[in-house]
């Protein structure tokens, strides 16, 4: 049972990787980092 979850779980890492979600992620997290330092 675990290893059927942890291979659904990789396989919806990389279908979310290959729609290219990975980069809207990433900008994000950079904005929500910058807007806490008060960079941004």
């Amino acid at each position: 049972m675990r290893m059927m979850m942890a291979l659904t779980a990789c396989g919806f890492i990389l279908y979310g990787t290959a729609r290219g979600e990975l980069d809207i992620i990433w900008n994000k997290a950079v904005h929500i980092c910058l807007e806490c330092i008060g960079l941004g």
